[in-house]
């Protein structure tokens, strides 16, 4: 029987937010709640009842009660909290006192912190300028921006006005910020005049006339230097962009509250985007209510945040990773914002900032993890980690190894969290829970009120064996809609068309007996060698714990009426690939997975290929292996690695 890696105490799970949410549970159902299996069962089975103790737990400020919880409980077409009226921006401000709400830290530059108090005040500048500038109700609003406090700020103000924000990274390319941006039409642009990674300051000045020019809806660009601490004068570069004011201008005035404007609870507050690696990005719209109450389940219960904690995800402002965090003002804590590379000037820098900054919850993609645990750092050796009780992961499956290495060499008493969800839902299906243990390869739990099952391909649901991840009954944080999409056709196209009514996320998971997941990647990059579906976590999670190798991709190539699978695979400096290390490589993948597993190619490269967000591309190299091209590479953060696949391809045709 496998053995978890770690068991909370009995204190933790005593003095933890889930317990209090089990006993309060029990008090409004008049039912014994013993296990996390049983509230999972009760929240799904009565939803009505489970998201309105969400409500209630939360504190949700509201100026209008709603008259139905759910009505029409149906995918597409669930209608939440019906006739409430809150707003967004004000539920994330609730706090007004003097403990910090910001500690923002960038490469060679001072930590910033802003209290809870001046975040406020600052927002409440910033709101009365945008008003004065003709932002209203319905508007939109765009962050091409880093992960600063003034992204906070900027996107603060914006929704306090019923605005909607939109946020990408600065670093993607202009036709990847024409796709989005183009397509929602922003009246307002925040945009920072030029920022730092790697030691390397770059410039945005030119991307920012060509996005002002380029989409003519734009009405003001509010332009942000690269540092400005609040308290001294900014450095100004010279302006040539036209209708722009520097964000200094819009904290000029002296007003120190903020005009709470009151809307439907489904009114849009997010418009987030698909990853656009095989068309056009879709513009996923999220609405203010639900996304408060999943993210305020998720932080304070499956998290077990509190107003003492101090939390951080290493992200960009274009993934949702950076909207899930910043809703940790709702309950009060304290957020570190690190804008940046994460191993500049040293590789071990964000471990630093944890011990320097009582860092007690630590947010990260498993690719910055493998760093260290490829070469077995033993940073508890180097750094006072004592703050730290919880580290997350997402962005991708967490192998084994990595589990185990954290045990070892990072901390023995840590959850760690391997999260799972998307920017569809702007939250999780699987995620973490601090009174269950952890097994090495497995997410912890499915979240509260979150129906999840695996199904296979006719509908059944399965336990112990892999299938499609759906889910299926409505959630709270489902996209409002799609942008620029009036029938609905693109939003039923994403997630319904293949199980009518069922919410198709499009990973392949595995619900273990004891109620933990195991994620095995995308479904629509899975494997079928011989009709057999593998996914491909399966393989990096072995290939990946190979001293040998730095970086892998795996794909399935249509062949001779079948798949074979072709393994690509990036060694440590110093390493060529030899016909012995692909025997080898083969022999683990048998062992430790199937003979079915085994790649029919195992190739060198340079670069695999990665979303701005860390992700893997498989789908786009698979399309150039079989002679298509692929779209849409302003959407990779390296997108020059595609070339060697369109070389490779012509040479593999055996």
């Amino acid at each position: 029987m496998k053995e978890p890696l770690w068991t909370p105490s009995a204190e933790r799970i005593s003095s933890s937010n889930m317990t209090s949410f089990m006993r309060y549970a029990e008090l409004i159902t008049g039912k014994p709640f013993h296990t996390y299996s049983e509230l999972y069962e009760w929240s799904t089975a009565d939803l009505k009842e489970f998201w309105k103790s969400i409500w209630v737990l939360s504190g949700i400020i509201h100026s209008k009660k709603y008259d139905n919880i759910l009505s029409n409980p149906v995918m597409p077409g669930a209608k939440w909290f019906e006739e409430a009226e809150l707003n967004f921006a004000e539920n994330l401000l609730k706090y007004r006192d003097n403990q910090t709400a910001l500690i923002s830290a960038r490469e060679d530059k001072s930590e910033i912190r802003l209290t809870y108090s001046e975040l406020f005040i600052k927002t409440a500048s910033l709101a009365y300028s945008l008003r004065k500038i003709g932002l209203k109700e319905g508007d939109r609003a765009a962050g091409f921006i880093t992960n600063i406090p003034e992204a906070v700020i900027a996107m603060l103000a914006v929704t306090s006005i019923g605005a909607l924000w939109s946020s990408a990274s600065p670093d993607f390319g202009f036709n990847g910020i024409l796709d989005r941006f183009g397509q929602i039409q922003p009246k307002v642009l925040f945009a920072v005049e030029e920022y730092q990674y790697n030691g390397n300051v770059i410039s945005c000045i030119d991307k920012i006339e060509r996005i002002a020019e380029n989409i003519p809806e734009i009405e003001k660009v509010i332009l942000i230097p690269n540092y400005y601490d609040f308290k001294t004068h900014i450095q100004k570069k010279s302006n040539k962009i036209k209708n722009s004011i520097y964000i200094d201008e819009m904290f000029s005035n002296e007003v120190n509250e903020i005009e709470f404007r009151q809307l439907p609870f489904n009114h849009p507050v997010y418009i987030m985007y698909s990853s656009g690696t095989t068309g056009k990005p879709k513009c996923i719209v999220h609405g203010a209510g639900g996304t408060l109450l999943q993210h305020y389940k998720e932080l304070s219960l499956h998290t077990n945040l509190t107003r003492n904690d101090t939390i951080t995800y290493f992200t960009t402002c274009g993934w949702m990773m950076w909207n899930w965090l910043i809703s940790s003002l709702n309950i009060g804590a304290t957020i570190f914002l690190y804008d940046g590379s994460p191993v500049y000037p040293s590789s071990d820098v964000l471990w630093k900032k944890i011990e320097e900054d009582g860092i007690t919850i630590f947010g990260t993609s498993p690719k910055y993890l493998n760093l260290f645990a490829q070469n077995n750092l033993r940073l508890n050796k180097k750094f006072d980690l004592s703050s730290l009780k919880t580290i997350l992961s997402t962005g991708a499956p967490l192998p084994e190894n990595i589990f185990k290495w954290i045990y070892s060499s990072v901390k023995q008493d840590v959850q760690l969290s391997s999260i799972s969800g998307g920017t569809d839902i702007i939250s999780c299906f699987m995620l973490g829970n601090p009174n269950l243990p952890v097994y090495a390869g497995e997410l912890q739990c499915r979240g509260l009120g979150m129906k999840v099952e695996a199904y296979d391909e006719h509908g059944n649901s399965l336990i112990d064996k892999k299938g499609e991840l759906v889910c299926t009954k409505p959630f709270p944080s489902m996209p409002v809609f799609f942008w620029n999409d009036p029938e609905g056709e693109k939003y039923k196209t994403a997630y319904f068309n293949y199980y009518p009514g069922i919410w198709r996320h499009g990973d392949f998971i595995e619900i273990t007996e004891r109620g933990s997941v195991v994620v095995y990647g995308r479904s629509d990059a899975t494997l079928n060698p011989g009709g057999v579906r593998i996914g491909t976590a399966e393989i990096y999670n072995v290939i990946e714990a190979m001293e040998e190798i730095a970086d892998s991709l795996v794909v399935g190539q249509d062949w001779k009426n079948d798949v074979r699978i072709i393994l690509f695979v990036v060694m440590k400096k110093g390493i060529i690939l030899n016909e012995e290390l692909i025997r080898e490589i083969k022999n683990k993948i048998r062992t430790n997975a199937s003979p079915r597993h085994v790649p029919a190619k195992i190739i060198q490269v340079n670069d695999i290929p990665r979303t701005i967000n860390f992700k893997k591309v498989e789908l786009a190299v698979k399309k150039i292996i079989q002679g298509e091209e692929a779209e849409n590479k302003e959407a990779l953060a390296n997108p020059e690695s595609l070339a060697q696949f369109k070389k490779i391809s012509a040479l593999y045709t055996d």
